[in-house]
């Protein structure tokens, strides 16, 4: 009886030891886990903190020379002192500038242009601020961090390491331990002594079995019947299924034509491939923003705007049918309206001979002025392909002091252009709204709304 209470105990030191040892491992996860987490939220709050720093920094150093040698040596020397960012990218008039901590590890040139890589341990945060120069225009900075700080990284992965380690020497003594004591009880064969020494006494039990034996024949037979009829009834539901669809689909082809089903399933791969155009952050069509991704820039910029109280121009042009000569006339277009406008970041693809501009910090009269300047040098430059002035439309909306969502602006914008492209005469058409009327309207349809 004692050797049989301590052969129970061991399994029962072994199942806590290795209850303990997976406490362990999932103690020392989730800490990890929670470590990196939380070093990650504070490393974005410090690049926020930083790329201000730097902006401010670029904005002042700007005043004594934009892009001169000691504007660039102040922004090299102030990334390189920073902690989490990688790299940044100032747009200016003249073009774009890189500047980055290790070569080649934040930035790819991609069209003789800088964009940031897409990395693993970049983090996914906007780090983007217009720069305020003097004497420059359409400045912006935008900046690319790390999400991860490997010697932080490194000291939680070592204590880890360290935790689990110490589990898995325990768990290993532990069977080690095990694997020693119990050699001996398996050495002591008390079953193989008892035949021996009682001989004379035991041979009369196996009789008695013998005889008791006579009538179980009865039941391994009934075993047999049962066991041989339970593969009958499995295979019958299995033999029974397999005809049914067998028959029933043949009629199914018979009378239902084959024709419609492939026109049904045909379109649906077209409109796949249609979302899944975007590609980038550019598109090839002109060398701009996606039409798909106008809406989402257009709503940041407006809440930026709001909340520094500035005025935002929604500018949407449009030409109509050219020659097939000209056929790369929307490439041109483009690359100007980028270079008079506003920067490449904030221009989009609208349809197939449309451009949508954004233009923070320009309000509607300033932006009805650029659009008519614009529209002169272009007439000016492409006599040939414009050669009435109708032949190029522009349609433009503000913000005008007024919180609006980039929905409606877009639908201002749009109607302007189209009315534009209706008038036989007027060539630019702006939106000119009422801020009491609007807050008055918006009110209104919040009292119907339930």
């Amino acid at each position: 009886m004692q050797e049989r209470n301590s052969g129970n105990s061991r399994p029962v030191i072994s199942g806590v030891i290795a209850a303990a040892c997976i406490v362990v491992y999932v103690i020392a996860l989730v800490q990890a886990a929670v470590r990196i987490y939380i070093s990650i939220d504070q490393r974005r709050t410090v690049a926020e903190q930083e790329f201000f720093d730097i902006a401010d920094l670029a904005s002042s150093a700007g005043a004594l020379g934009f892009m001169n040698e000691p504007f660039v040596e102040a922004v090299n020397d102030a990334l390189g002192a920073s902690a989490a960012l990688e790299g940044l990218i100032i747009s200016g008039p003249n073009g774009e500038y890189a500047f980055e901590k290790e070569r080649g590890k934040a930035i790819n040139w991609v069209n003789n242009s800088p964009r940031f890589r897409n990395r693993f341990d970049f983090s996914g945060q906007s780090l983007y601020r217009p720069l305020r120069v003097e004497g420059q225009r359409n400045v912006n900075i935008q900046a690319v961090a790390g999400a991860l700080d490997y010697r932080v990284l490194t000291g939680i992965l070592k204590q880890t390491l360290i935790l689990v380690l110490a589990a898995l020497a325990l768990a290993f003594f532990t069977l080690l331990i095990e694997s020693l004591v119990g050699k001996p009880p398996a050495r002591s064969p008390h079953p193989a002594y008892r035949p021996e020494e009682d001989l004379g006494e035991e041979p009369p039990a196996p009789r008695q079995p013998s005889e008791d034996f006579e009538p179980p024949p009865a039941a391994p037979e009934v075993k047999a019947a049962e066991t041989a009829a339970v593969p009958l009834a499995d295979e019958t539901p299995d033999e029974e299924p397999k005809p049914a669809p067998a028959a029933a689909i043949p009629p199914e082809r018979e009378t239902e034509p084959a024709a419609p089903p492939p026109q049904e399933a045909e379109p649906a791969p077209a409109v796949t491939r249609q979302k899944e155009t975007p590609r980038g952050l550019y598109s090839p069509h002109g060398n701009i923003g996606w039409e798909d991704y106008t809406a989402d820039r257009l709503e940041s910029e407006l809440h930026r705007c709001a909340a520094s109280e500035q005025d935002l121009a929604l500018i949407t042009l449009e030409f109509k049918k050219v020659r097939e000569s000209d056929g790369d006339f929307y490439n041109r277009l483009a690359e100007e309206a980028v270079r008079y406008f506003t920067g490449r970041d904030l221009a989009f693809e609208k349809g197939q001979r449309g451009i949508t501009l954004i233009c923070p910090g320009i309000d509607l009269e300033t932006g009805f002025e650029k659009c008519d300047a614009f529209h002169n040098r272009m007439m000016d430059k492409y006599p040939q392909v414009l050669q009435a002035k109708t032949e190029l439309c522009l349609g433009l909306s503000s913000r005008a002091g007024r919180l609006i969502d980039a929905k409606r602006l877009l639908f201002e914008a749009s109607e302007a252009l189209e009315r534009a492209l209706a008038d036989p005469v007027s060539h630019i058409v702006a939106f000119k709204s009422d801020p009491e009327k609007y807050r008055a309207f918006i009110a209104s349809q919040n009292r119907r709304r339930p």
